[in-house]
């Protein structure tokens, strides 16, 4: 029976009709309205825009210009009282400068008093202790030391940059030479004229070398005060003289060692004095 299962769904008409929509959507994608303004104009031809509103536009694009460069310069200019309070900082800047040198040169008129009136006081009644304590100072590096030694000079690698790291001298290889010198038999040593003790740091920061907490820039001299029939022999089998040759071998970095007549390292820097106790002739 033909009846069973109701009718089929008539499909194809509304295929018939969505297919109509998307033809139209395609041929003709603007409104009617939008249409008819567009065709509108195009027979109308360019609108042409009056003399007087050209100028207006002009000149409200100057003013604008005006404008913005003058809020620039009034914004990058220096008020009076920012120009006042640098004068004022920069002058007690400069105050307390000359007031740390005055101190500084105090402070050492005093150690030069001390030392000259300790000196005088163990010369009569302890010369024993006198003698100990100028063994210590030279030991420490706390007293200034002339004789004859070594020099060697390290530098960077030709046209190495600051990014090319393995071109460069690091902090570790001022320590290996330092140690070698020590191994050798240096009596003092500096670097950069400043005075290595055992109290002496020689580490980086960064790109820079810092020495007892100085940053320095290549070229470095170290300087070491030895006996010179013996410190290049033995400073010449340590491994610091196998690290230099690496150096120069893998990374460029080009170095010399010369014998040195005579040689002037400064003292160390003094520490800081925290506590102090008497000594009694038990104690000594």
């Amino acid at each position: 029976m033909t009846g069973q299962g109701g009718s089929a769904p008539q499909t194809g008409r509304y295929s018939t009709v969505s297919m109509s929509l998307l033809t139209s959507l395609l041929a003709r994608p603007l409104d009617p309205g939008y249409e008819a303004a567009a065709r509108r104009r195009a027979a109308e031809g360019p609108t042409r825009r009056s003399l007087a509103s050209t100028i207006v536009l002009v000149l409200i694009a100057v003013l604008l210009g005006a404008l913005t460069v003058r809020a620039a310069v009034t914004l990058r200019a220096p008020q009076p009282a920012v120009i006042q309070a640098r004068a004022v900082l920069e002058a007690e800047v400069t105050e307390r400068s000359r007031e740390i040198a005055e101190a500084q040169d105090r402070i050492a008129e005093l150690d030069a008093e001390v030392q000259a009136l300790q000196t005088t006081a163990l010369e009569v009644n302890d010369p024993e202790l006198l003698a100990r304590l100028a063994r210590d100072d030279l030991v420490a590096g706390a007293v200034a030391l002339t004789g004859p030694g070594v020099r060697i000079t390290l530098a960077d690698a030709p046209g190495a940059q600051d990014g090319d790291a393995e071109r460069r001298v690091h902090d570790s290889d001022l320590r290996v030479v330092v140690n070698g010198l020590w191994a050798a038999g240096a009596e003092a040593v500096s670097v950069n004229g400043i005075r290595v003790s055992a109290r002496t740091a020689v580490r980086s920061a960064g790109q820079a070398v810092l020495v007892d907490l100085v940053p320095l820039s290549g070229p470095y001299v170290i300087e070491a005060i030895g006996d010179p029939d013996r410190l290049p022999t033995r400073f010449a089998g340590t491994a610091a003289r196998d690290h230099l040759a690496l150096l120069r071998g893998v990374y460029d970095i080009p170095w010399s060692i010369d014998p040195v007549a005579s040689l002037t390292l400064p003292a160390a820097a003094a520490p800081t004095l925290e506590r102090a106790t008497v000594l009694t002739k038990e104690d000594r």
